[in-house]
């Protein structure tokens, strides 16, 4: 095999079919016909002397040679990409890019408002757009460039993955104003025994970074006092204001609640802390428009590490 006969250009179509499983997806990613796809693939093969892809029931199967060829190609295409772009100023106000974040349903109550209108101010023309990706595939989704940047609580071990910390928060308690707990004096932190006769509301997505609430309370072994699950944060407020339920929640969540309702919210003794992060993919560091993007993400929702 010799490297200079092969056109760089079916690297493209190689990154392509891998990240979508269909010659026919990777055609409409790249512009090109199903036929030119099709030949495209059939040239990869040629050249590496092997299939590159099987089919299966979920669609184009990689096989152990294109599993070690694509990762590395889409990282050194997107390096390339990086480098040709990135010594370009980056004018926000004439921006049309189409920024691809990642955030929990919760990180889209909390974050998205806030972005959206500096975005709105700064980078009228730019588009805006929160894909849904499971914690444990943000990873392989910035790599493969389908998202720019993703915040949560998220500390992902894959190389080139960079990561920031924006804030530290713990969790606290939230209900209705007529919420009173069973026995003991009401104070500004309940005890693990008022915990323990309390009955709960938890939120329970299915692509989230917020598991670890349910985890808390099995951790506290209380996960028998949970009555009511509901699929997003958003259901909270309702649930929990027309309920004698109490809900354990974030307390950015609680502080952005109390703005638009009467709740009471208590603090939790030795509630565990979590760790909120920005997370890219290394080949955006010198891209001066992404660069733009994390600096408006520190600057609206960086705070002190205490």
């Amino acid at each position: 095999m010799n490297f200079r006969q092969l056109d760089l250009n079916l690297l493209r179509v190689l990154v392509a079919i891998h990240r979508t499983g269909s010659v026919t997806l990777a055609g409409k990613a790249l512009a090109l016909s199903q036929p030119a796809t099709s030949n495209a693939l059939a040239r990869l093969r040629d050249f590496f002397e092997d299939e590159l892809f099987v089919r299966a029931p979920a669609g184009l199967k990689p096989t152990r040679l294109c599993e070690q060829l694509a990762p590395a190609v889409m990282a050194q295409l997107s390096s390339m990409e990086s480098l040709v772009t990135g010594h370009e100023e980056f004018d926000p106000a004439g921006s049309k890019m189409h920024w691809q974040l990642s955030l929990s349903d919760l990180g889209e109550m909390l974050f998205l408002p806030e972005l959206a209108g500096e975005l709105r101010k700064q980078a009228p023309d730019a588009r805006l757009a929160n894909i849904s990706v499971a914690a444990a595939q943000v990873a392989p989704a910035l790599e493969a460039r389908e998202i720019d940047l993703a915040v949560g609580i998220l500390l992902p071990k894959h190389r080139g993955i960079r990561t920031e910390l924006l804030f530290r928060e713990q969790y606290v308690a939230v209900a209705s104003p007529t919420w009173r707990p069973n026995k003991g004096r009401s104070g500004p932190t309940l005890t693990a025994q008022q915990l323990a006769e309390a009955a709960f509301v938890v939120a329970s997505p299915t692509a989230t970074f917020h598991g670890s609430v349910e985890q808390m309370l099995t951790r506290m072994k209380l996960q028998d006092r949970i009555v009511l699950r509901a699929r997003h944060f958003g259901g909270l407020p309702e649930l929990a204001m027309g309920s004698d339920l109490l809900s354990i929640v974030p307390a950015m969540y609680a502080n952005n609640l109390r703005q638009r309702y009467d709740f009471r919210v208590w603090k939790i003794p030795d509630a565990p802390s979590y760790e909120v992060r920005m997370v890219w993919h290394s080949s955006t560091d010198n891209d001066s428009a992404h660069q733009w993007m994390r600096a408006l993400v520190q600057r609206l929702f960086q705070r002190p590490v205490l």
